[in-house]
Parts: structure tokens; sequence; C-alpha cells
């Protein structure tokens, strides 16, 4: 059996300079089109509890659709994109944001089964080690709760995959990569005995998709 394609990722540093040029126009340009994606990850994390890691929070575009009573902690590996984030809990009042805190999504500073799921949106195609980010994760959701992940991936075969092969330098540049396929996360589920619930498409015409996994008892 062949194994699957690793995609290979940028470093964490090169990540750092990105993210510091991006965060003063990042709510710009991705606030309208990556919501209703990332109303359906809060919505599937929310059901699982109200303990709930935002993996790669950014500037907090999401943090204002946690319902009022959820317990919400914030890590991103940029300070730029995290100082936005806090404005937007101070401004808003958004008391369920307990903490945002500078952190590496591949070593995160929290104990065994802190949260009932782990969400991270528009993350693991960026991650240089989407293997290990998804182990944090699993080890910080307790048994029974859910890693919820909003992201664009690739198509494997038909229409889809050949107009994403067309357009993958376009998408490569704004981070969604049409290389990185829900198979590889499939198979890392496979091998750490995690249970693969799906994944569904949502807006815009499913090009972003919402993937779920659940952690066994």
């Amino acid at each position: 059996m062949l194994s699957e394609p690793r995609v290979a990722g940028p470093s964490t540093a090169l990540m750092r300079k990105a993210y510091a040029r991006w965060a003063p126009v990042y709510d710009v340009v991705y606030d309208k089109l990556t919501e209703p994606a990332a109303r359906a990850a809060v919505r599937a994390a929310v059901a699982c509890g109200p303990r709930i890691l935002e993996a790669g929070v950014g500037t907090g575009l999401s943090l204002g659709y946690y319902p009022g009573g959820s317990f919400v902690c914030g890590v991103d590996l940029s300070e730029d994109m995290l100082r936005r984030a806090r404005s937007k809990v101070s401004r808003r009042g958004l008391g369920h944001v307990r903490g945002l805190q500078v952190m590496d999504v591949c070593r995160l500073g929290y104990a065994d089964s802190s949260f009932d799921a782990v969400v991270a949106q528009f993350l693991i195609t960026l991650v240089p080690d989407p293997e290990a980010a998804l182990s944090e994760f699993l080890r910080v959701v307790r048994p029974g709760g859910e890693i919820v992940l909003a992201n664009h991936f690739g198509q494997t075969e038909g229409a889809v995959a050949r107009v994403e092969e067309i357009v993958a330098p376009l998408c490569t540049k704004i981070g969604w990569s049409s290389d990185f396929k829900s198979t590889r996360i499939e198979a890392w589920a496979r091998a750490n005995g995690v249970e693969f619930i799906g994944v569904h498409p949502t807006f815009p015409g499913g090009f972003f998709k919402i993937l779920r996994m659940r952690k066994r008892g």
C-alpha cells in the first residue's frame, strides 16, 4: 500500500513573519468569506460541551460566535494576531473567552483531557507538522470529545480536483493548499484509534469543509 503523501509546511519562523504581515488586514480579507465555515465549526464544538480550545485563534474572528456560557481558550503563534484578538474581547465584552496565549499548537501547554473540543480553523494545512498538531489536540481533548477542523481540503479526483490544480498557486499564496487532502487526516485517525466522523462541505460551494473526529472513551 502506498503511503499518504506528505505536504511540506512552512517553518515556524516563516509563519511568524507571515502572520505579522497579515495581521493588520486579516479581518478585511477573510471575515465574510470564512464566517459560515467558522460558525459551523463553533456549533460542532459547542455541542460537545462548554470547554473549548481554539487552536490558531488568529485575530479572534470567531470568538463572538460562542454562547455566553462557554469557556474558551485561544492560542496562536503570532503575538500580532493575538493583540487584535484581545482587543476584540475587550471591546465586545466577550467574558466567555478565558485566555489568549502565544503557543505552538504542536506543543500545547495544557494538561491532558482539558477540553470538551478542540477547534482549528484554516490552520492544519499551514503548520509544519500537522500530525504532531493533531496528536496534541487529541491529548488535550477529553475522551468522547471532538477535534473539529474547518479548512479547505483538496479533492482527490473529478472536475473539482482538476480546477484546484489550476488555481493551486493562488491558493498557496493565501494559505489554502489544494495538495493537502482530508485522506491524510483520515490516515492519522486510523493510526491513532480516533473515530473519524466525517467531512461536510460548507460555503462557498463546498470549498471549505468541516472535518470532525472523536476521541474514543
